[in-house]
């Protein structure tokens, strides 16, 4: 009777086979299906033209990737192959993915190129100008090497009792990346230096990854000081050279960049004292003359001003008597006028028409009627002329 297997066991049996016969493997295929689990694990397909296989990359081998697999890629994976039990389905659990056609490191760089132009990085319109002289210079490089030593000579050269700060970092290596940007950011938040220098000499694309980091490229964008990349040699270009402020092709380039050459300046500075002085000597007869000019012109205006007013004040006293004249007699007219108003509402014009006031002699109140005075009481009367005292006789109504 054959042996009769659980499902359990025949995986079971499978997968030693397969982990036997095949373990570790290259295998080359086209990524299909591409899956990057919340996990950081990485789930895809690598197919060709007439099969398929699964595959699955753990986080910790994923994290060492220095591209982004996408579906289209061709590739080539190392790992072992297996069964994944509980579906009953073989699979590569991948350790390593190169990409076929250009290296990993070449294809990162690519990506991270295009991903960071598509976000404005590289935009001519954001780069900051340098200062033209500055007072301190932030360098981050490495403190040991010719580097450093060389930027400190060029720049002794060119500006001596310059002033420089270093902070160093480590130029290549696992974890350089975060210790450039993090001294770019230490720059920033001390304030301490007008512009930073990130210089590294020549080295491979390898030697000079740390350069195409993500991390470094956001750091030097978003640096507030003024930041000069100078990586490798001339021919070297990294992320760094795009995002900063500006490229030098060497560090020691970018000390000749940074510092303007001292005796330059002395030079430039006589020259332009020699062509000012040259300048003043032609042009202060020119002006000297536009100024007699304006002078004499200044002083026949002046005059001219002067008579004007002269022949006007000679007209008004000429007609000042007249019109003092004519101003008098419109006044004594209108005062007339005022006069005859004022009299034609006196009381004595009344008494002028025949008419009388009378009062009481010991209080002066006017008599209207004929029950404001008794028999016996003295009244004083007011004519046009004169006045009269009578004594009351009679009172009738």
């Amino acid at each position: 009777m054959p042996k009769i297997l659980t499902v359990s066991e025949l995986t079971r049996d499978i997968k030693e086979v397969l982990e036997n016969v095949f373990g570790a493997c290259w295998v080359e295929g086209e990524i299909s299906n591409f899956t990057s689990h919340v996990s950081g694990h990485l789930y895809f397909s690598l197919k060709d033209e007439a099969a398929t296989v699964s595959c699955v990359m753990f986080r910790s081998e994923a994290a060492r990737l220095k591209f982004q697999p996408k579906d289209g890629t061709k590739v080539l994976v190392a790992g072992r192959v297996s069964v994944y039990e509980r579906r009953g389905q073989y699979q590569i659990y991948v350790q390593t993915i190169e990409p076929r056609g250009q290296g990993a490191l070449q294809l990162a760089f690519e990506q991270l190129k295009k991903k960071l132009a598509a976000e404005g990085l590289f935009d001519e319109r954001r780069k900051k100008p340098l200062p033209f002289l500055p007072e301190r210079i932030g360098i981050v490089t490495s403190p040991t090497g010719a580097v450093i030593r060389d930027m400190l000579h060029v720049l002794s050269r060119r500006f001596p009792g310059f002033s420089a700060v270093l902070n160093p970092v480590r130029v290549q290596g696992e974890g350089a990346a975060a210790e450039i940007a993090a001294a770019v950011a230490d720059f920033n938040a001390l304030g301490n230096v007008d512009v930073i220098i990130v210089a590294r000499g020549g080295g491979s694309l390898e030697d000079l990854w740390a350069f195409n980091e993500e991390v470094v490229a956001r750091a030097i964008a978003a640096s507030r000081i003024p930041v000069i990349s100078a990586v490798g040699h001339e021919t070297d270009y990294t992320i760094s050279d795009f995002v900063a402020d500006r490229r030098a092709p060497t560090p020691s380039a970018a000390a000749e960049i940074v510092m303007p050459a001292k005796s330059e300046l002395v030079d430039r500075i006589q020259n332009n004292l020699r062509h000012l002085r040259q300048a003043l000597a032609d042009v202060v007869p020119q002006y000297a003359q536009r100024v007699d000019d304006l002078s004499e012109e200044l002083v026949r205006a002046l005059t001219n001003r002067l008579n004007a007013e002269a022949q006007r004040a000679d007209t008004l006293v000429r007609d000042l008597p007249r019109a003092l004249e004519n101003r008098l007699r419109t006044e004594e007219v209108r005062l007339k006028g005022l006069l005859q108003e004022l009299d034609a509402l006196s009381p004595l014009a009344v008494l002028r028409r025949g008419y009388s006031l009378t009062t009481r002699s010991d209080t002066g109140a006017v008599v209207r009627r004929s029950g404001d005075v008794k028999p016996g009481e003295r009244l004083t009367t007011r004519l046009a002329e004169g006045t009269l005292t009578s004594e009351v006789l009679e009172v009738r109504d």
